[in-house]
Order: C-alpha cells, then sequence, then structure tokens
C-alpha cells in the first residue's frame, strides 16, 4: 500500500527582483527542508529577473541533493521567457496542480511579506 502524501505549496505574488528574491529563498529552502513535496505557484507573478530565476536553480539544486520533490505551476509570461531565454526549460519544467495546503510568498517594496 503506498501512502500519497499532499504537496506543500507557496505561491509567489507581484515581483521577484533582486530586492524580494531573498525572501523567496527562505520561504523555499524552508519548505523544502519541511516538507517531501513543494509546488511553487508562479501563476501571480508579474515580473522575475535573474536573481528570481537563481532562486529557483537554489531550490531546484536543494530539492536535488535532499531527495525531494520541487514542481513549478502557473509558469506565466515573465517566468517562461526567462526560461525560455536561458535555456533552463527543461531543468525547472511545470508539474502537476497545485493542492490546497499552502504558504504565500507576497514580495513588499519596504521589505516583503507572506500573507
Amino acid at each position: 500500500m503506498t501512502t500519497q502524501v499532499t504537496p506543500f505549496v507557496v505561491t509567489a505574488c507581484g515581483e521577484i527582483d533582486l530586492d524580494t528574491a531573498p525572501r523567496l529563498h527562505r520561504e523555499l529552502s524552508r519548505a523544502l527542508t519541511e516538507h517531501r513535496e513543494v509546488v511553487l505557484d508562479l501563476s501571480e507573478v508579474t515580473f522575475m529577473d535573474c536573481s528570481g530565476l537563481g532562486v529557483l536553480v537554489r531550490a531546484r539544486n536543494q530539492a536535488d541533493r535532499s531527495g525531494r520533490s520541487l514542481v513549478l505551476r502557473g509558469v506565466g509570461r515573465p517566468v517562461a521567457r526567462l526560461l525560455k531565454l536561458t535555456g533552463l526549460g527543461c531543468r525547472l519544467a511545470p508539474g502537476p496542480r497545485p493542492s490546497p495546503n499552502r504558504t504565500q510568498f507576497v514580495p513588499d517594496p519596504e521589505g516583503g511579506r507572506t500573507r
């Protein structure tokens, strides 16, 4: 009998840039430490620069090293463009639909907040 694990969902919203990427990195790192399967929902991301892309790559590496699962969902234009330009689309390919077990990362220009 196999036990199905419900993935933990982190939802990123707004802009992921030099100011907000460290907060997303902390959230993803914590989630990957505490949960076997993590889904990063990017459907509400309006902008992502290379610092956000770096967070995705570091999170993927952490998941791979620890035998955990990291899946991207809701990859919209801002993120898809970066993945295509950098050739990381295969490494960070989208996966299954997220479940209700979630935390939400909402960057804020005054230091970032999680809601």
